[in-house]
């Protein structure tokens, strides 16, 4: 940088002079005088601006004094920043960048990550410039022949890669309601595909395994039910090609039935029905038929779509009819794969052995995984010493849709990651160190988070074409009424679409569908379980609750056409359980309870719930703890607590504290 830049800095308000300026002045002090004084071999000034002293000798053995650094007077910020590196880039203290934000009212550490807007005014502040960056120079090259793409299960081949593409097996996931015989008919599978003998008559549990009918493999994966499927999607990990819904033929549709069609659909994955306990007395098949009918899976016997097979896991009747059904919907679907691209797939679940030290259960998607290659999940990364097929016997090639278990992996990887294979160790160790820093750098919120607000302008740039709902109420027959006002609301491409709809409390369950599907989470009439409030909350899911329809409707009206206003949002500050009721003339009725999470506010608001129903909602009145009024109870301890016509109050009711701020 020239005089004038470095004059242009200084009018700009950027420090004037550098901490080697002032050390340079300070030995010319301790040596003697300046340059401009006789006797010392320097050249006094003419007074001619332009002119420059000469530069005095420097004596043998000292070293010259460092050039002073160019001051920085315009900044290129990114989206966000840590304190640490704002301060290295403005050439600044951290301290002085610490204190700068405190006066802004920001308390930040050395290592707290700030938005671009807080680092624009802070840097301001300061005195410098932030402009945008400067949009990348597009090269001319004269455009190559296009590469065709073909696209395979939402898998992306060239066309020269076509000719490599061999069937893989399936991959099954078996869902449903609890107690409708999910595990026995696993069990029941797997039986059968198990020699007598061996490995001692024990099969062991890696969470996947396969069976062959007919010179063909299937794989099942062996989750817990629906959240673990869409917790695994959630991550990214897209890993099933058919849903299994199993239904109890004496029970029927249940509520996680529903559930789980839901949250097949928003895998888009074909749905085979395993109607299950058709063997009791009390079975009633065409019952359970007719109301999956009702949820859209139609039989194919009544004309529809859906495969319905009648299944008895303890006589095993139909098991093997079940099986061939699965081989003709996988054969319709064309399921292909390339085992001889780079290995990659996603990790199926992971635990820290004694003896074997990390261990995971992978699935491979593509190529073919050796042992010693080197794996990399997230920020999990080692060369592969052992491989174990699910029955635990060792293997050393695993082709794709095959789950293996592996050893050598230097620590315990997240279940639901991708994994890839790299070339060496140290390319593991250097995408680790980015993925790292990259996670530093990045906001909280997950990219693929959205509010309410956000959808309009996200419709107009084209990132969605339909508004994702999670609805759930607090009673059945609210459903349809909202249900059919909201299909109505259309503007233009953008429409709602259903995601879930389901009755009582908002769950973690809920959250991780909304994380899966991009959708938005709304109540009417219920409450927000405190682990899916700090759930969305870290996954960046907008929950709004409402207890009128129309100002619901509404709202998503507003929404749509991109006029939706800023608005109050509730802030829950704690929860307290009612021990004992208190009715004291003249004063009401007083709830002695029990601060069970956060803190009870005076002042604030409160509703009463009762078996996951809101029974009352009004403003506290007095708070206190023995004859003392106080302003807040901390969690664990008792108190009073009196709510405005608050009259129909029992022992076990929890009350919900909140207050309403401005949303930002």
């Amino acid at each position: 940088m020239d005089a004038r830049s470095g004059a242009g800095s200084r009018r700009m308000g950027a420090p004037s002079r550098s901490a080697n300026d002032a050390g340079s002045q300070a030995r010319g002090r301790r040596g003697g005088g300046s340059a401009g004084r006789s006797g010392r071999g320097g050249q006094r000034s003419d007074g001619n601006r332009s002119s420059r002293p000469a530069a005095r000798p420097v004596p043998a053995g000292r070293r010259p004094a460092p050039e002073p650094e160019p001051q920085v007077s315009e900044l290129v910020l990114p989206d966000a920043i840590t304190v640490h590196d704002l301060a290295n880039l403005m050439k600044r203290s951290p301290i002085d960048l610490i204190k700068e934000l405190m006066n802004a009212g920001i308390m930040a550490n050395i290592n707290q990550v700030i938005d671009r807007d807080t680092a624009t005014i802070v840097a301001e502040d300061m005195g410098f410039t932030v402009v945008e960056p400067e949009a990348p120079v597009v090269e001319e090259v004269e455009e190559e022949a296009p590469t065709t793409v073909t696209v395979v299960q939402q898998r992306e081949y060239a066309e020269d890669e076509l000719s490599q593409l061999e069937s893989r097996p399936p991959v099954v996931t078996i869902l449903g309601h609890v107690d409708h015989g999910k595990t026995s008919l696993l069990d029941v599978i797997r039986a059968t595909n198990v020699q007598a003998g061996e490995a001692g008559g024990i099969t062991q549990h890696i969470g996947a395994y396969q069976v062959d009918v007919g010179g063909k493999r299937i794989t099942f994966l062996d989750t817990p039910g629906h959240e673990a499927f869409t917790a695994m999607r959630a991550r990214g990990a897209n890993v099933t090609d058919i849903a299994v819904l199993v239904v109890a033929a004496d029970d029927g549709v249940q509520p996680q039935t529903r559930e789980a069609i839901n949250h097949a659909r928003a895998a888009h994955v074909p749905i085979i029905v395993a109607i299950n306990k058709v063997d009791l007395p009390s079975a009633n098949v065409d019952n359970a038929m007719n109301q999956l009918a009702d949820l859209g899976l139609v039989p194919e016997d009544w004309g529809g779509e859906t495969i319905c097979v009648p299944v008895s896991a303890r006589t095993r009747l139909n098991i093997d009819t079940l099986l061939d059904n699965i081989l003709v919907v996988a054969e319709l679907s064309n399921l292909r794969a390339n085992p001889q691209r780079t290995p990659s797939g996603h990790v199926l679940e992971s635990r820290l052995d004694r003896g074997q030290g990390a261990t995971a259960t992978l699935l491979v998607r593509e190529g073919t995984l050796s042992v010693g290659d080197t794996v990399l999940a997230g920020t999990a990364y080692g060369r592969i010493r052992a491989m174990y097929d699910f029955q635990g016997n060792p293997t050393d090639k695993v082709t794709p849709s095959t789950p293996v278990m592996v050893t050598g992996l230097r620590e315990v990887p997240t279940a639901g990651e991708g994994f890839e294979v790299v070339e060496s160790e140290r390319k593991a160790r250097e995408v680790v160190e980015e993925r790292l820093q990259a996670a530093r750098d990045q906001t909280v919120r997950p990219a693929g988070a959205l509010t309410l607000e956000e959808v309009y302008a996200q419709a107009q740039a084209g990132a969605v074409q339909s508004l994702n709902l999670v609805l759930k109420v607090d009673v059945q027959g609210s459903i349809e009424p909202i249900r059919s006002s909201l299909e109505q609301l259309e503007v233009g491409d953008l429409k709602v679409d259903f995601i879930h709809t389901g009755v009582g409390t908002i769950t973690e369950s809920d959250v991780m569908l909304a994380v899966a599907s991009q959708a938005i989470i709304v109540g009417f009439n219920v409450t927000v379980d405190g682990a899916a409030e700090r759930q969305a909350e870290a996954d960046g899911v907008q929950i709004r609750t409402y207890n009128i329809i129309y100002r619901l409707i509404e709202d998503l009206q507003k929404a749509l056409e991109g006029m939706l206003a800023p608005e109050f949002e509730e802030k829950l500050q704690g929860r307290a359980t009612v021990r004992q009721v208190f009715s004291i003339p003249r004063v009401g009725v007083i709830a002695g309870c029990r601060v069970i999470e956060g803190r009870a506010v005076r002042n604030a608001k409160a509703r009463v719930m009762r078996d996951g129903r809101m029974i009352h909602e009004g403003q506290v009145n007095s708070l206190k703890r023995f004859t003392d009024d106080v302003r807040d109870v901390a969690t664990g301890y008792e108190c009073g607590v009196g709510i405005a016509d608050a009259k129909d109050l029992q022992p076990e009711d929890i009350i919900e504290f909140y207050t309403m701020e401005i949303k930002q």
